[in-house]
């Protein structure tokens, strides 16, 4: 089993429980790290971010206490999955800065279109996911997914998380309805936003979330991808993007195997104070 999960979310923002539960789960599951990702607050009315600065500066005090509290029993890091939302989002360096985070992980949920309307590729109803769609791209789904590749290249460019989260959410509620993944136009998009990790030297998260809550086939990234990214030589950690501290290691066997037949056999972790590799296959 991967013993290290820096991809989780609390009561501070939309995860279900109290950081100290998913700290204890993660001792349960003899995990050696476990890092806190809660949604970055952005500025217009949600239910999935922490709320304002008051709420995050409470959440790294949190943090930080119980990092004191079990130091010498697991490794626990403050961290933040940030939203990119051109001229909208907070500057990831001066989030990091400002709340002196471990890393951050970027992350397209919300694709900005020209005229600012934004279009939710995420959660669990797939009405919104349509209707978006319909409202902001007039049903044009290569104009809308090209929408969110750009926006996730932009992201990286001008922000350079130290993470790509989810990087091919935007296939979970199409379910092969409106476009196929390996349409020529849609595997030119996803070549074009792998070069701009490449050079940006951005690790990927192979995210478990879509498996175990049974939206998705396949792991974001696909197979397809993860060969692709195997072959550029793009570094890649596992998470499985916890909402409940029973969630903290689901599917991650079948990352690890995935990983493995792709020809993987080094994966990244944060440890102290930098990323590093380690061996895939753990003892």
């Amino acid at each position: 089993m991967f013993k290290y999960n820096f991809h989780t979310h609390t009561c501070y923002c939309d995860g279900s429980s109290k950081p100290v539960e998913y700290i204890e789960a993660a001792l349960n599951f003899r995990m050696r790290s476990i890092g806190f990702s809660g949604h970055a607050p952005v500025p217009m009315e949600n239910n999935f971010a922490i709320r304002d600065d008051k709420s995050l500066e409470e959440y790294c005090t949190e943090l930080r206490e119980l990092r004191s509290q079990y130091r010498g029993r697991i490794d626990i890091y403050i961290a933040l999955e940030a939203d990119f939302i051109p001229g909208v989002s907070a500057d990831f360096s001066g989030l990091k800065k400002r709340y002196d985070l471990d890393y951050i992980i970027g992350s397209v949920h919300l694709v900005k279109n020209n005229e600012g309307k934004l279009w939710f590729i995420d959660g669990p109803d797939r009405d919104i996911y349509d209707k978006g769609l319909l409202g902001g791209y007039n049903g044009d789904i290569k104009k809308a997914v090209s929408a969110y590749y750009r926006q996730i290249s932009k992201m990286i460019e001008s922000q350079k998380p130290d993470v790509v989260g989810h990087f091919d959410k935007v296939k979970m509620h199409n379910r092969g309805e409106y476009f196929k993944e390996d349409d020529g136009w849609y595997a030119s998009l996803v070549d074009e936003c792998l070069e701009v990790i490449k050079d940006n030297r951005c690790i990927v998260e192979v995210n478990t979330r879509g498996l175990y809550k049974g939206r998705s086939d396949s792991l974001f990234p696909d197979l397809t991808i993860l060969t692709k990214m195997y072959k550029m030589g793009i570094p890649v950690t596992i998470s499985s993007d916890a909402h409940k501290p029973e969630e903290i290691t689901l599917s991650m066997d079948k990352a690890l195997n995935t990983l493995g037949k792709v020809g993987y056999t080094k994966v990244s972790i944060f440890s102290k104070d930098k990323w590093e590799s380690i061996p895939l296959v753990q003892d």
